[in-house]
């Protein structure tokens, strides 16, 4: 099954927004861990990764984010190639990455984590962090308090927030609902289903599949490293031999 084009645009070159391309490679010295894998998102698309454990998911999104060294393949944001940056060079490039752990400064209050996620603008960032709060309002409830007083969904609620004030070009969440609630796993599913309603593009980890899958235009199972199936959300679930074999039937 392969993803349906949906009639977005591509550039001149026919590449999505973001590409990372036949991506192999592992860290340092050890095996490969990816095998030839693709991920790729659009504009105001959400791309979800599923897969089992061990599967290469967070792996694949961290090659995406340049935090181990490709083998073979590249990377493409917005046309440009960027295969050789590091992953500060792509967050002033405009990548937006929220690791799955140690992603907020606990010590901090919640308005002190959303101006470390300012620290690659020389503008005036009050207008974004304004649109942070109205996003999560609890947030602006809290903002004088220690981000490591708060729960988990409003923990990964600061997290990307603070990713959201680079003004990205592109979000990318390592299983941001991991260990939370349903009610907040389904909560910070509608919080990042209207950040890709704002054009910006969500490639995303997620372990809980089945609910990921239901709200991405776009969805990659990794097996061992490699694409085992790619199409819409919706064609996913409804297929027989990925809900048999990654969706509990």
């Amino acid at each position: 099954m392969r993803a349906a084009g949906g009639g977005k645009a591509t550039d001149a070159q026919g590449n999505p927004f973001l590409i990372g391309k036949d991506m192999s490679g592992g860290y340092g010295r050890g095996a490969d861990i990816l095998h030839g894998c693709t991920i790729a998102v659009e504009r105001g698309e959400i791309a979800v990764i599923v897969g089992p454990n061990g599967a290469g998911k967070s792996t694949a999104m961290k090659a995406v984010f340049g935090m181990l060294d490709l083998r073979e393949g590249h990377v493409v944001l917005d046309g440009e190639d960027i295969t050789k940056l590091s992953p500060q060079d792509r967050v002033v490039k405009g990548m937006g990455f929220v690791p799955q752990t140690h992603n907020i400064f606990t010590s901090m209050t919640v308005e002190e984590n959303l101006e470390m996620g300012a620290f690659v603008r020389r503008d005036d960032f009050r207008d974004t962090m304004e649109q942070v709060y109205d996003l999560f309002p609890i947030l602006r409830d809290k903002r004088r308090q220690a981000a490591g007083e708060l729960s988990g969904g409003q923990r990964q609620q600061v997290a990307v927030g603070r990713a959201l004030m680079t003004k990205p070009k592109v979000l990318m969440l390592d299983e941001p609902t991991a260990g939370v609630s349903p009610i907040v796993m389904d909560e910070l599913f509608d919080r990042i289903i209207e950040v890709a309603r704002t054009s910006i593009p969500i490639l995303m980890v997620e372990q809980n599949a089945r609910q990921a899958l239901a709200i991405a235009d776009k969805g990659y199972v990794l097996v061992q490293g490699a694409n085992a199936f790619t199409g819409t959300g919706k064609e996913l679930l409804a297929d027989e031999d990925v809900r048999k074999s990654f969706l509990g039937g």
